[in-house]
């Protein structure tokens, strides 16, 4: 087993932009839904309301799109809450990746807010049900690129090229991930992400063969980008190289062509394309570990993004309970749960999804 965490070399904001437009490119215009993207997903000037910061927040990485968290805001704090009413019960039974999506979200923030000149002091609550406070000051500007960045991140659910990324791109994942109580494995021998594959087909086999999950997958689906603008929120088919269709037509098609073994297959193909594959691992299965698993993953996605590197959550192996057992066995670390599974590498962009405004998020 290959276990190896390396730093890299950050690409300029102009050649990110560049990048997604060349990506946006291959997709016809989605009128509406484009337009909303772009609004969504323009940077914040420096005299920046907290408001704009809480809409960087919501952008981060989050379990089927679905958003689970709420926003309060007292002056020039702010408070990021669970939203219980946006759980996904079946794959998440735990709330395990609603809580990495809030630790997704706070990363956002702070980021943000210290390329804009605000320093955020972050204190995560205690208890089964933790708030995250985030009391913002005033500060030098900080790092630009991982700002950058934030509009372009995506799980970029494609093929990928196929191609090693570099001891030094490495190394700077690896630094950026860095977090207290996480622990990051990235294993790019083949062997080894042959055998991480083998535990997403049992993974994902064990879900295909579950109706409530399918079902619960198939409510969080747009078909349409109407659809998708309309709720704001949701796996809008585009966004993982799918075609759009009417929604009436999608509901329809849906059970005919979400099979298991053409789903086990993408997977195959898409790990075996991938460069490596990285495992974060919080130091206790709790609310608060899994937060600080969701910011070491949010700014290990925002130094790929820098480094035009796409990422792509493949979580089957933990997101079933006895794969997750043998995953952990597997890993060398019986004893803990593993908590993301993500592959990355090299690929063209996918269109962005959208996100609901920050009004419907504030409480």
């Amino acid at each position: 087993m290959t276990m190896l965490s390396r730093r890299t070399v950050v690409g300029s904001g102009l050649v990110l932009a560049a990048a997604g437009a060349a990506g946006y490119s291959l997709w016809p215009r989605m009128g509406d839904y484009q337009a909303t993207v772009e609004q969504q997903r323009r940077l914040p000037a420096g005299d920046a309301t907290v408001q704009e910061l809480v809409r960087m927040a919501t952008l981060a990485a989050n379990g089927h799109n679905t958003q689970p968290w709420r926003f309060r805001l007292d002056g020039q704090n702010v408070s990021i809450l669970p939203d219980p009413s946006r759980r996904t019960a079946v794959v998440d039974p735990d709330d395990h990746h609603l809580f990495v999506s809030l630790g997704c979200a706070t990363e956002n923030l702070v980021i943000a807010a210290a390329a804009l000149g605000r320093h955020g002091e972050v204190v995560i609550g205690p208890g089964a049900d933790p708030k995250i406070d985030i009391a913002l000051s005033s500060a030098q500007p900080g790092r630009q690129d991982l700002f950058q960045a934030i509009p372009l991140r995506q799980s970029t659910r494609s093929i990928y090229d196929g191609q090693p990324v570099s001891a030094a791109d490495l190394a700077r994942l690896e630094a950026a991930a860095r977090e207290e109580g996480v622990t990051v494995l990235i294993f790019t021998d083949a062997a080894d992400r042959d055998a991480i594959l083998d535990f997403v087909v049992a993974g994902n086999s064990a879900q295909m063969d579950d109706p409530a999950f399918v079902q619960e997958l198939a409510d969080w689906i747009r078909f349409s980008s109407a659809r998708a603008v309309e709720t704001g929120d949701g796996l809008f088919a585009a966004c993982s190289g799918n075609p759009v269709m009417p929604e009436w037509i999608g509901r329809r098609m849906f059970p005919l062509v979400f099979r298991k073994d053409s789903e086990n297959d993408k997977y195959r193909a898409q790990i075996r394309s991938s460069a490596g594959v990285a495992v974060f691992i919080g130091a206790a299965a709790d609310p608060q570990h899994w937060i600080r698993v969701g910011r070491s993953f949010q700014r290990f996605a925002l130094e790929a993004t820098a480094l035009g590197i796409r990422t792509a959550h493949v979580n089957q192996p933990v997101e079933v309970s006895q794969v997750r057992a043998e995953f952990a066995r597997w890993l060398g670390m019986p004893e803990v749960r593993p908590d993301l599974v993500v592959r990355f590498g090299r690929a063209p962009a996918l269109p962005m999804s959208l996100r609901r405004p920050v009004s419907a998020v504030l409480a």
